[in-house]
């Protein structure tokens, strides 16, 4: 019995080593390819010196294409303020007055419906900044260059809609009081204000901008005026942001301006290796050059997977549908439970810009809810080669009215086609039928007899809609009014 179980014992170890002389051997000989590409060969079980550098470059483009994500809140405020200083000649407080089809042009995923009324506030420049909001028919807001709501203005804001005095603190400075003001503290030395007039009528629009006013706080007993300006006809621009070492340049620069939060701390990091800090001119090398160039070409591509092909919880309004919730963050804060909102951000922010509570408020009958869709009703992208028809049942949803606006894919801006029309609303003289719903049609050429209810794509370029509730009523919320999805027409 006992040389029985020497025998087996000595067959188990000539087994175990010959196992392991036979993975030292494969292991000394073996090359590994990454999912970008790169070969890294193996000495024994470490990787070889030659691939050391490989690894590194590996590990800088992987970390800039989530640098890319990371930066497209900030990096979208900050193409759109160029644009404000340098094609409108606007400055930090001037307002602009976005009011046209060709006005709204190169804003992400602008709504076509409402005037837009927007600035660009410089609190470096400024140091304490007042707003004065007139009373009216307006839902606006205040937000961070990252994108962050920090206060609602007007119906929805604590003026509700009575008009009211606002002032923007700077980051730096702490516990800032002042006797008849909303205060503001902001997290960003740069803030974007916005709002939109809901009245229809555009004299009361005209009215409202003439009584808006922004100047600093230490200018309070003698404000001068405040200019409005709108975006010069003719002249093509886009607030999106830039590609390629564009959208690094752009990135350093802002960065450069902004203090650093503790969550950003990280991605700091990581753009050290790229050539990117704080406090440094931008002049990154070949190799950082090369592979800035291509992360920008590769996070772009993953952003475009999250924001058109969106693999969040629950992103259906109807679960047999393709209609996906626009505003997947829970909090305008970007913050949930135990983590902040990454992809989620860079899902939304990708395609669109600003984000308030207003935007997704459950409570019936105020604010706004929206709703995308990038896919026909066969799970396919929507061509602008191909005619579509999409159905809105009886009754929409919403108190002060509804609307459907298409985008151009690769801009994320309102479709740029010899129609000059991106949008259908309620607003509009539509066709209904018989039964009090009504028939859209999306496609190169318009079917004849329906012209009133046609948007116009273009062929070679694919597109995606929102569709809009404003005052979203209970046959929203508890999904009992229903509507189908975009069919191709064959």
């Amino acid at each position: 019995m006992k040389n029985r179980c020497f025998i087996i014992l000595a067959v188990i170890t000539l087994i175990l080593n010959f196992g392991c002389k036979k993975e030292t051997s494969e292991t000394t000989s073996s090359t590994l390819v990454s999912e970008n590409g790169t070969q890294i060969k193996l000495d024994g079980e470490l990787p070889s010196k030659e691939s050391i550098p490989a690894l590194f470059d590996e590990m800088d483009f992987q970390q800039a294409t989530q640098c890319y994500l990371w930066g497209l809140p900030i990096v979208a405020f900050a193409e759109w303020q160029q644009q404000h200083y340098k094609t409108f000649k606007a400055s930090s407080n001037d307002l602009v007055l976005y009011n046209s089809y060709d006005d709204r042009l190169g804003i992400l995923t602008a709504n076509a419906t409402t005037p837009y009324i927007m600035t660009f506030i410089d609190l470096a420049a400024n140091g304490q900044t007042v707003i004065e909001m007139p009373a009216g028919h307006t839902a606006g807001g205040l937000a961070d260059f990252w994108q962050r709501e920090q206060a609602v203005i007007g119906e929805m804001g604590p003026d509700k809609g009575k008009g009211g005095k606002y002032i923007l603190v700077p980051p730096t400075i702490k516990d800032f009081k002042a006797d008849g003001y909303f205060i503001v503290p902001c997290n960003t030395v740069n803030m974007f204000f916005g709002f939109r007039a809901l009245d229809p009528d555009p004299k009361i629009t005209e009215t409202l901008l003439k009584q808006v006013k922004i100047y600093p706080y230490a200018q309070r007993a003698n404000p001068g005026p405040t200019k409005v300006v709108s975006p010069p006809a003719g002249k093509k621009w886009l607030g999106i942001q830039p590609a390629g070492i564009k959208y690094w340049e752009r990135l350093h620069a802002i960065l450069q301006n902004e203090p650093v939060e503790e969550r950003d701390r990280f991605f700091m990091a990581w753009l050290r290796n790229l050539g990117i800090e704080k406090g440094k001119v931008f002049a990154p090398d070949e190799r950082q050059k090369k592979i800035l160039i291509v992360a920008a070409e590769k996070g772009q591509q993953m952003a475009m997977a999250n924001s058109f092909s969106k693999r969040f919880a629950d992103i259906k309004h109807w679960p047999d549908k393709k209609w996906d919730y626009v505003l997947i963050m829970k909090d305008p804060s970007q913050h949930a439970d135990n983590y902040d909102e990454f992809f989620e951000r860079s899902s939304y922010f990708y395609e669109a810009v600003t984000y308030s509570k207003a935007m997704i408020t459950k409570i019936p009958n105020v604010g706004q809810a929206y709703l995308g869709s990038y896919y026909d009703n066969e799970g396919n992208w929507l061509d602008g080669g191909k005619n579509y028809t999409l159905n809105i049942p009886a009754n929409p949803p919403a108190v002060n009215f509804w609307s459907i606006t298409i985008y151009d894919s690769a801009t994320r801006c309102l479709i740029d086609n010899p129609q000059k029309n991106a949008d259908l609303s309620s607003r509009k003289d539509l066709i209904k039928n018989t039964d009090g719903s009504v028939d859209l049609y999306f496609g190169p050429k318009a079917p004849a007899g329906k012209e009133k209810n046609w948007v116009q794509t273009l062929p070679g370029k694919h597109w995606f809609t929102y569709m809009r509730f404003y005052g979203p009523t209970t046959a929203y919320f508890d999904k009992s009014w229903k509507m189908d999805d975009i069919k191709e027409v064959k």
